[in-house]
């Protein structure tokens, strides 16, 4: 197979699923390294492929319903804090999109997340404890910021009240 019909193949894939595709996946399905995978999804991105690098995998985002909201939550805690802040979002509704830092030298750091279900948290959490990676939030003594995703503002609200009630929100 060729690489270009292998990375049109790849988009395929990633636009026909919900759910995320690791690139070990991706390079089992295609009979090539994890590496050549990498290669064409910065050739795909460069492109102007919108596939977003999550902790579950590679995905393109379907257009979110026009009742969803979005909100930024700027938030503190430690280490162990983490499980709890994103449990908190996610049972009351949200999907945490992202977290980012502001760097002192190169500013803003943002990385995807794609939290939505206990399961991803699960996911996610086996993940940063297994490589041993420092969360980005360490940079910054534990502040950082959220996007999250909700069918409503009351949902919305719910999180911030909650986030607050367990020291997590910053006002």
């Amino acid at each position: 197979m060729e690489a270009k019909e292998r990375r049109d193949q790849i988009v395929g894939m990633l636009k026909r699923t919900r759910q995320p595709v690791t690139g070990a996946m991706l390079a089992k399905e295609f009979g090539v390294s994890r590496q050549v995978i990498v290669g064409d999804i910065a050739i795909l991105r460069a492109a102007g492929i919108d596939i977003y690098a999550t902790p579950q995998g590679y995905v393109i985002l379907t257009a979110t319903p026009a009742t969803t909201v979005k909100a930024k939550f700027a938030c503190r805690h430690d280490r162990e804090g983490m499980e709890e802040e994103l449990a908190a979002i996610i049972d009351n509704g949200g999907r945490v999109l992202d977290v980012s830092v502001e760097h002192p030298v190169y500013g803003e750091i943002k990385a995807n997340l794609m939290l939505a279900s206990r399961r991803d948290l699960a996911e996610f959490l086996h993940k940063s404890a297994e490589s041993g990676a420092a969360p980005l939030s360490l940079v910054t003594g534990g502040v950082h910021i959220h996007t999250v995703e909700a069918p409503s503002s009351e949902v919305l609200h719910k999180i911030a009240s909650e986030l607050k009630a367990l020291g997590i929100l910053l006002d």
